[in-house]
């Protein structure tokens, strides 16, 4: 096994062995030894941080007499450090609200449990099923191709090959959660790597050989840095912009909700810039003039179309999956348009909202059938076994920490501690939250960030007496931009682990992007976002 794969993965043979060793004849001392040793292995201290920290904030810490918030304060500690630490999966911290918000005297279990299941994890959860329906049925696969084949060029042409590429996965990123479109699109691009030369690729000194190496690390960058650049276009693109609209939410009911059509209005020109951004880093970076003679060699577009005529045509399985996703997408985009022209959320007072027609439409993948074998259905629930439960249960945690924020008084707190900010001009304000949120997120991951960074941004948008979103959209933006680092998403970890690239040029290809996210946000946020989530 790779030892760089290795470490990622889960210590479950860990904490099988026993914690202290079986008798034995060696010195006491020896057994001490293997003791500590079977402990640190078992991951038994990274678990005992989480209370450790809960309890020394609750016994040293004095908010004015407010135990609630004191408590508050010590839980989120509690869940911080086992998110960052892998102590546990990140489904069982995630689940930790539920039994310490009770215990602690935060809120009920009613209410902590009711911020697990709403509109927003809704549309999370069906987009998943949407998801798995399209990786099960290869269509992905058979759009890369396509794509890819067509932007090829015959002789190979690197910059449009890296266009097709990159394009191909920031669509698809727009529709699906990032993480598996990264999942989806990495053995399609290694795919075309595998028909360059290995020894090239692995110890070659000649400049083709340089030429190869450089080009395979531009290909694996272009899908990790792709997929989360297209995820910032659409709420279903990744779990950040998930966290933002149910925070916004809860924290200001009051407020015009931000609908999948107004995000899009917002994330789509974001994302196009940062695109075009990683598209030209990749080119200057990582192509010469000599790249696409080297690869003519190896690659042309008549692999491409072969590997595609072996998927042979699409079938009525496909197309119908096809169909329900394009459907789902003109609801989406639909429900509500401007304030003249309300969308067809009208027809229903308003209570119908982005993810209850996601799961009608989810719903039937597993009514239609394949088409294949008699009764065989598009989707059954022994295809939906890989969904990603873990996030449903971090986005519930982040909602559920919104609410405790406000139930035990922290946010008042946090809101008059905050005041001698009142001076400081928004404008200059939002690129820092955006850099603050940007640095964090390099440790851990973007939802986790955003769902930690956003109740205090909400919080000092009212009380410097600015509009929050000015504030909550750079954090919950900045939380995507973790292009440096591995730990930075599951998606780079995908990326890494592949071999063709080390975080030096993760950090070197990241760096120039992520100054360009901040820049763009700030332009694009007082004056776009303006129009878009009226903050004028």
């Amino acid at each position: 096994m790779d030892p760089r794969r290795a470490c990622w993965e889960s210590s479950s043979e860990d904490v099988t062995r026993a914690l202290l060793p079986v008798h034995e004849d060696g010195p006491t001392r020896a057994r001490s030894c293997s003791g500590l040793r079977a402990m640190l292995a078992s991951r038994y201290l990274a678990v005992a941080s989480g209370p450790a920290a809960c309890a020394l904030i609750c016994a040293l810490v004095d908010l004015g007499g407010h135990p609630a918030a004191r408590n508050m304060l010590g839980v989120l500690a509690w869940v911080f450090l086992w998110w960052i630490t892998d102590a546990v999966p990140l489904a069982v911290a995630s689940m930790a609200p539920l039994f310490l918000f009770p215990a602690f005297g935060i809120s009920s279990a009613d209410a902590v449990a009711k911020a697990y299941m709403d509109d927003v994890i809704s549309l999370v959860l069906g987009s998943f099923i949407l998801a798995l329906a399209i990786e099960h049925y290869s269509i992905h696969r058979r759009l890369a191709l396509n794509i890819t084949a067509l932007f090829c060029g015959d002789p190979v042409k690197p910059h449009l090959l890296l266009l097709g590429i990159c394009g191909t996965t920031m669509f698809i990123s727009m529709w699906i959660h990032n993480t598996p479109c990264t999942v989806m699109m990495m053995p399609v691009a290694t795919g075309i790597l595998q028909r360059l030369p290995r020894d090239e690729l692995e110890g070659g000194s000649g400049s083709d050989a340089r030429e190869v190496r450089r080009f395979s690390k531009a290909v694996v960058l272009g899908v990790v840095y792709a997929s989360a650049i297209g995820g910032m276009a659409t709420l279903t693109g990744t779990g950040a912009n998930i966290i933002l609209v149910g925070m916004w939410s809860t924290y200001f009911p009051e407020q015009h909700p931000i609908t999948f059509s107004s995000w899009m209005s917002f994330g789509l020109p974001m994302s196009l810039v940062l695109f075009v951004a990683l598209w030209a880093t990749l080119c200057l970076m990582y192509c010469s003039k000599n790249t696409g003679r080297v690869l003519s060699a190896y690659l042309d577009r008549s692999h491409l179309r072969r590997e595609l005529s072996l998927l042979g045509p699409m079938a009525f399985a496909e197309k119908m999956v096809l169909a329900v996703f394009g459907g789902l997408i003109v609801l989406w985009m639909t429900r509500s348009l401007t304030n003249d022209i309300p969308g067809w959320a009208v027809l229903f007072d308003g209570k119908v909202g982005d993810g209850t027609v996601t799961i009608m439409m989810a719903t039937l993948l597993f009514i239609i059938p394949s088409g294949k074998d008699d009764g065989e259905k598009l989707m059954d629930w022994g295809k939906c076994r890989k969904l990603q439960w873990h996030i449903i249960l971090l986005l519930g945690a982040g909602f559920a920490i919104a609410d405790g924020f406000k139930a035990s008084g922290l946010t008042d707190i946090l809101s008059s501690g905050l005041g001698f900010l009142k001076g400081a001009p928004a404008l200059a304000i939002a690129p820092v939250a955006c850099l603050f949120s940007g640095l964090i997120t390099e440790f851990t991951s973007d939802d986790a960030t955003t769902t930690l960074v956003l109740p205090l941004l909400a919080e000092l948008g009212k009380s410097i007496g600015v509009h929050p979103l000015l504030l909550m959209v750079p954090g919950a933006i900045g939380a995507q931009l973790s292009f440096l680092l591995p730990t930075g998403s599951p998606g780079n970890v995908v990326g890494f682990g592949t071999g063709y690239i080390t975080i030096k040029d993760m950090v070197v290809t990241g760096m120039p992007l992520k100054v360009v996210g901040v820049v763009a946000l700030t332009f694009l946020l007082p004056t776009l976002g303006s129009l878009v989530f009226g903050m004028a």
